[in-house]
C-alpha cells in the first residue's frame, strides 16, 4: 500500500481478525460478529480522533484507511473488516486491487456493503428499497451500485441522514430531539418512492436509533441492519477458505484500540456493547 510496500517482513503466522471503523460504530458490527464467531481473536480499531469520516473526500477517506490497514496488518491480522460504510464505499476498491497486491496478495480486506445488500432479493417484495446513510456513503452510490449489480430490477433510492450519528455519538439518541430527525429523514425517503417496502440502515451507528426508526417506519416495511448479515457472511468465507480461516487464531480474545483517549472510547464503547472494555490508544501514520 503506498508505504505500505516497504513492509516487505510481515509476519505469515497466524493472527487475530482485525475489525476497523472510524469510530464507535463499527462496534455494531463487531458485536455481531464476536457472538456468531467468538471462538476466534479479534482487534478492534477505532479512528475516533479523526471521526467522522461521512463528509471526507474520497482521497482522504483512503489514506486513513491505508493507515489503519497497515497497523493492523503490523498486529498481525492477516483478514481485516472494514466495518465502516464510507470507507467501504470510498476505499475498499482501492486496497483490494492495488495495495494488496504490492503489500502481500495472500491477506484480505472485506468490506460490509456487498453482505448487506446480497439478502435484499429475498426480502423486497415491491423492488423499491431504501437506504439511509450518512452524506458520504449516499454521494457514492455504493448501495445502488451493489444491488443493481445483483440485482438489475430493484429501484433504489438514498437518503443522508447527517444528524443521526452525532445524535448517537453525544448520547442524545434517545431524547425527543432525535425523535424529529429520524422521522423527518424517513418522510423524506418514502415521499420520494412510497413503494419502498424495504429499508436498509447504511450506517453502524443505527442500530443504536433502531427504537426511533421502528417508531416512525409504517408497519410492513422490513428493515436490515447491517450487523447480521456481515457476521453470517464472515463465518460463510471463512468456511470457504479454509486457508484464511487457519490463519487467523483462535483464542476469544478481543484489543480494543483507539486513536482518540482511551478513557472516552472506554465510555462510549458502552453505549454500543452494553459492558466495559480495556482499550489502548494507537497513533496511525
Amino acid at each position: 500500500m503506498k508505504g505500505m510496500d516497504k513492509f516487505v517482513q510481515l509476519s505469515k503466522e497466524a493472527g487475530p481478525i482485525g475489525v476497523f471503523d472510524s469510530g464507535y460504530g463499527g462496534l455494531t458490527i463487531y458485536d455481531e460478529i464476536k457472538k456468531l464467531l467468538p471462538e476466534y481473536d479479534y482487534i478492534y480499531l477505532g479512528d475516533n480522533a479523526r471521526t467522522p469520516y461521512g463528509t471526507r473526500s474520497f482521497d482522504v477517506v483512503y489514506e486513513f484507511t491505508r493507515q489503519a490497514v497497515d497497523y493492523l496488518f503490523r498486529q498481525g491480522c492477516q483478514l481485516v473488516i472494514l466495518a465502516c460504510n464510507t470507507a467501504s464505499a470510498k476505499a475498499l476498491r482501492t486496497i483490494q486491487q492495488v495495495d494488496i497486491p504490492l503489500c502481500d496478495p495472500n491477506r484480505r480486506v472485506l468490506g460490509i456493503i456487498r453482505p448487506t445488500v446480497e439478502c435484499v432479493g429475498d426480502i423486497t417484495k415491491s423492488r423499491h428499497i431504501g437506504v439511509l446513510a450518512t452524506e458520504g456513503t449516499i454521494k457514492s452510490l455504493s448501495y445502488p451500485l451493489e444491488i443493481r449489480k445483483l440485482f438489475p430490477e430493484i429501484e433504489v433510492t438514498g437518503e443522508a441522514c447527517p444528524m443521526w450519528v452525532p445524535l448517537v455519538e453525544t448520547n442524545e439518541f434517545a431524547g425527543e430531539g432525535a425523535d424529529y430527525f429520524v422521522k423527518r429523514h424517513i418522510d423524506n425517503l418514502l415521499s420520494r418512492d412510497p413503494e419502498i417496502d424495504t429499508i436498509i440502515l447504511g450506517c453502524t451507528h443505527y442500530p443504536i436509533l433502531i427504537e426511533k426508526i421502528r417508531k416512525y417506519t409504517p408497519e410492513g416495511i422490513n428493515l436490515i441492519t447491517q450487523g447480521a448479515a456481515v457476521a453470517a457472511s464472515l463465518k460463510d468465507y471463512l468456511r470457504r477458505h479454509p486457508a484464511m480461516d487457519a490463519l487467523c487464531t483462535k483464542g476469544g480474545t478481543t484489543l480494543f484500540c483507539t486513536t482518540e483517549a482511551g478513557g472516552k472510547f472506554g465510555d462510549q464503547a458502552s453505549l454500543f456493547l452494553n459492558y466495559p472494555v480495556e482499550v489502548k490508544n494507537v497513533v496511525l501514520v
